[in-house]
């Protein structure tokens, strides 16, 4: 604790006032460029991968950036992405996952947390990714943990599509869903492409979109 209080300590007294005049703009109201959904894990920092500043993303942590379709579990996740769409307005929603992830391994293997019921049954939730890697019988492990990782960020999407809001704003066109992939040893990230159907690499001039492209008329 002693380096995260030295922490604040610096904030409070040179950071901040260096930096007053930012600050005093983010009183009033957040304008997030997008909604960042997220693992927990402490190694994944949203605002350093995207190069970002404070008030630039509003975001969801959980173990496994686990989104509930909606209705199973109307808790803060939930709560969180209507806030967002509804209130802030955002038009852009991105669900990062990464490699090395501790709640995708616990997926993979549910009696490694068979003593934690709560965080078994919140893993459920990427029960679909789980089949789906189990099926690649011909990969290492470690494959198979990637592709885990993959088919949970492609299965949290489509649990992302369930909500009310999401849905409505993607059926007016008003809305663009991204799916990640942060891969810690490399220091990359890779898009889901909804064209090629497989994650790559982002340039300045391509950045892969997870949104269906067959949609209803616009409303």
């Amino acid at each position: 604790m002693d380096v995260l209080t030295k922490g604040v300590l610096r904030f409070e007294t040179e950071i901040y006032p260096q930096r007053k005049d930012f600050f005093d703009k983010l009183i009033a109201r957040q304008f997030p460029r997008a909604l960042f959904i997220t693992c927990s894990d402490s190694r994944v920092v949203p605002n350093m991968i995207t190069d970002s500043e404070p008030g630039d993303l509003f975001t969801i942590r959980n173990a496994g950036n686990i989104v509930p379709p909606y209705g199973e579990a109307m808790g803060g996740v939930s709560a969180s992405i209507e806030y967002a769409v509804m209130v802030l307005g955002i038009k852009h929603i991105i669900i990062c996952g990464h490699t090395h992830c501790g709640a995708m391994h616990a997926a993979m293997h549910p009696d490694s947390v068979a003593q934690m019921p709560i965080v078994r049954s919140w893993l459920n939730h990427a029960e679909s990714a789980r089949r789906i890697a189990l099926g690649y019988t011909d990969l290492s492990s470690d494959q198979r943990d990637i592709i885990m990782v993959e088919e949970n960020v492609l299965a949290q999407l489509d649990h992302l599509r369930t909500h009310p809001s999401v849905a409505a704003a993607l059926a007016r066109q008003e809305m663009e869903l991204y799916g990640w992939v942060f891969d810690i040893a490399h220091g990359t990230v890779l898009s889901y492409d909804g064209e090629q159907g497989e994650f790559v690499p982002m340039s300045e001039h391509h950045m892969p979109k997870a949104t269906p492209h067959r949609r209803r008329r616009a409303l």
